[in-house]
């Protein structure tokens, strides 16, 4: 390992891999901790941090995924299940030879601004505590690892207790009364896995959420909003979509599910060819909030009882990034473009953000971004259009999203072009020696 690279990576998942390349396009010296002991991140199963479980497959499209320098195989399925996609990214890594940079199986643990210049990054790996000092850090290590459990825990439960976090097989549910807390992805996975080897589903929905079957006349639905967003704002879209919705599956109401409170586009969707089915023949029981429980029987909303003998809770991850120094969450951090920090020049970030649509792309995009800039090809505009730019897009995400994390929610077809388009802007910055270009730090 380089005594000094230039720049330090963290994490090898989907983000940090695409900085890696990204950087090496533009001959960037880098160095990349990951805990893990292979490439993947998350996608690795029983890997650290890794919530991924055996029935787990896209639930984004293969061709709205994939990286554009490296397109899945054609002959693939058009959700690929975990094992392909971890597969895909090794060949990625492989491909562009990105693993002499990786330094598997090291925890960064501290991350802080160097007396001398630049960054100093420590990290415990097996042979114990490793420090680097580089000019730049790419946190790239994702939100999805640290469970949220709800807050206070319910008061007086007996029966066993599981995040989907910890989830990985079917085997863990068969026999046993199931209820499945949550209306994200996971949660309708789960309660569909627990639906075939349960003795009882039970699924309890706080809100209302857009249940998105994966095919809508005969194509991958994601396809048909991605071709929507080319010609149509979001508000068109989001019409559009909603009556595309009702006509193929019908309210959310009919099966038992409450109705959504916001439209379709302002929340992350959930996708599902199996849910409404698995409710339809009975074999899903929906119900509302959990309202307080006694023992093992567990009360809802609406005053109905049921009789659990494992919760399962859906309810997402903390986005935490505990190594920098003084701690942070990641809906709390400043960014540009969902990139640069504000205040802390030389430290970005791949990677956090919440996508309406698939997260390959979005950080592959962002890597360039980071890439161009540390490369000298790409300037930022003036600290101060930077933060005005930034509080205009929050105020209109907070009417987009209101208070669910409105600093890290991206539009997935708006991004892109955004990124594109700034990426086009930056060099022309550059160019004219206009904005704020990178001074390299002494590392």
């Amino acid at each position: 390992m380089a005594a000094r690279p230039e720049v330090v990576v963290i994490g090898a998942g989907p983000a940090g891999l695409a900085t890696l390349k990204a950087l090496a396009d533009h001959g960037i010296d880098a160095v990349c901790f990951d805990a893990g002991d292979r490439p993947g991140g998350l996608w690795v199963f029983g890997g650290p941090g890794s919530g991924a479980y055996r029935t787990l497959h896209l639930n984004t499209s293969r061709t709205r995924t994939e990286f554009a320098d490296l397109p899945m195989p054609a002959g693939w399925p058009d959700y690929p299940s975990h094992d392909r996609i971890l597969s895909y990214l090794t060949r990625y890594a492989d491909e562009f030879g990105l693993r002499p940079a990786i330094r598997q199986r090291h925890v960064v643990t501290r991350v802080r601004r160097a007396p001398e210049g630049g960054w100093s990054v420590t990290a415990e790996g097996p042979d114990g505590e490793v420090s680097v000092r580089a000019g730049a850090v790419v946190v790239a290590s994702g939100h999805n690892s640290v469970p949220r459990w709800p807050d206070p825990p319910p008061a007086g439960l007996t029966a066993p207790q599981l995040h989907s976090h910890d989830y990985r097989d079917p085997a863990q549910l068969a026999g046993r009364r199931v209820l499945v807390v949550g209306g994200g992805n996971s949660a309708m996975d789960i309660a569909a896995d627990a639906s075939q080897v349960a003795d009882r589903t039970i699924l309890s929905v706080r809100r209302g959420v857009w249940i998105v079957p994966k095919y809508l006349f005969g194509r991958p639905s994601d396809t048909l909003n991605g071709a929507l967003a080319k010609r149509l704002p979001w508000r068109v879209r989001q019409v559009v979509s909603q009556t595309m919705l009702r006509l193929a599956t019908g309210s959310p109401s009919r099966h038992g599910l409450p109705e959504p409170r916001h439209g379709f586009l302002q929340d992350h969707p959930t996708l599902s060819d199996v849910l409404l089915s698995r409710i339809g023949h009975g074999e899903i029981a929906v119900r509302g909030a959990v309202a307080r429980v006694e023992g093992s029987v567990v009360e809802f909303a609406d005053g109905t009882r049921d009789e659990v003998d494992l919760m399962v809770w859906c309810t997402g991850y903390r986005a935490e990034l505990p190594f920098l120094d003084p701690p942070g969450r990641g809906d709390e951090v400043p960014l540009y473009r969902h990139v640069f920090h504000l205040d802390e020049p030389g430290l970005f970030f791949v990677g956090l953000m919440q996508s309406t649509g698939a997260a390959l792309p979005i950080v592959e995009a962002q890597a360039r971004l980071v890439a161009a800039y540390l490369a000298g090809a790409y300037a930022l505009p003036a600290p101060a259009a930077q933060r005005s730019d930034r509080a205009a897009r929050l105020r209109r995400a907070h009417q987009r999203w209101g208070e669910r994390r409105p600093a890290m929610r991206i539009d997935f077809d708006a991004y892109l072009a955004l990124a594109a388009d700034e990426l086009r802007a930056g060099r022309r910055r550059r160019s004219r020696g206009a904005g704020q270009a990178w001074t390299a730090v002494d590392a």
